[in-house]
């Protein structure tokens, strides 16, 4: 490790990269050990394997896929924050909006990147969250920081889980149960039940008024 890296982490760095991807995991985990190589790497495949390995050892930084087949990196991100307090977490996912990068950050997310970009902007990010500061992708704005520190009322959709915030934009944009169990992995049965439990917290009765809902508040194009 040369002098440049002594000064930014100390030996001990420790990153965990949690994704259901193998091939994206190894991507990432190369680019990270060739930049660091005295670093102690981990993998996970899914939110339980990341959850066992968060309560068996301390990690600097955690590498998170926002939605995962199971539980999403979403719902667990509170989780690891209540485990490891100090943990950096860096959010990524194929999902640029601002909606989903303001979520994970007021979460309590370190960083968030579009997975396009993770290869390329990885190492950056790594490096911000390291110096006590917030990433997000050079795509995104300033201004959705800024918009962090902004007291606003507590909308409706705040209350829902990450896979309900997710099934909801999805049955949004028009899709149907067994398009989106499709797309997640996920049973038609999961499916309805999310279904039936966001429909309840925005108090709605059917997935016009979804639709209608998303288009009000502006979570879908």
């Amino acid at each position: 490790m040369d002098n440049e890296q002594h000064r930014e982490f100390p030996s001990g760095l420790r990153i965990l990269i949690v994704d259901d991807h193998a091939m994206l995991r190894e991507c990432l985990s190369r680019i990270v050990a060739k930049k660091y190589p005295e670093a102690v790497l981990g993998q996970a495949a899914d939110a339980s394997q990341a959850l066992e390995q968060i309560e068996e050892h301390p990690w600097q930084v955690v590498l998170l896929d926002i939605f995962m087949p199971g539980r999403s990196g979403l719902d667990i991100l509170k989780e690891i924050k209540l485990l490891q307090p100090e943990t950096r977490i860096i959010v990524f996912s194929g999902h640029p909006e601002e909606h989903y990068v303001l979520r994970v950050l007021k979460a309590g997310a370190a960083g968030y990147l579009n997975k396009e970009k993770a290869s390329t902007e990885v190492i950056a990010a790594i490096r911000k969250v390291m110096s006590g500061g917030r990433y997000v992708s050079a795509n995104l704005t300033d201004t959705l920081v800024a918009a962090l520190e902004k007291p606003v009322a507590i909308a409706l959709h705040d209350t829902l889980s990450g896979r309900e915030y997710q099934i909801m934009r999805m049955i949004a944009a028009g899709k149907s149960v067994k398009e989106i169990s499709s797309d997640l992995k996920l049973s038609v049965k999961t499916i309805s039940t999310y279904r039936t439990r966001l429909l309840v917290k925005l108090n709605l009765q059917s997935n016009a008024e979804i639709m209608r809902y998303a288009l009000r508040e502006n979570l879908i194009e």
